[in-house]
């Protein structure tokens, strides 16, 4: 191997851009932890272990289960 390489005349991936999407999300401040501690056991960032996480459920085809019960103490409001 060299020790050094001259990138001056490469260009950029023209579908860097297309491969991932960034999006704003509200999570769980439990899930965030969740996965941050997962991420220090795994080394894997934690933003990557989500997507990982949320491609296999695309990819199985998984739905969540939508039955929940409210939050202790709340009321409905109307």
């Amino acid at each position: 191997m060299r020790k050094h390489y001259d990138f001056s005349a490469g260009t950029k991936n023209p579908y860097a851009k297309r491969l991932k999407q960034q999006v704003t999300i509200r999570l769980e401040r439990d899930v965030v932890r969740y996965f941050k501690a997962l991420a220090a056991e795994t080394g894997i960032p934690y933003q990557n272990l989500i997507n990982l996480y949320l491609r296999e459920c695309a990819s199985d085809r998984r739905r969540p289960s939508l039955s929940w019960q409210p939050a202790a103490g709340a009321s409905r409001q109307r």
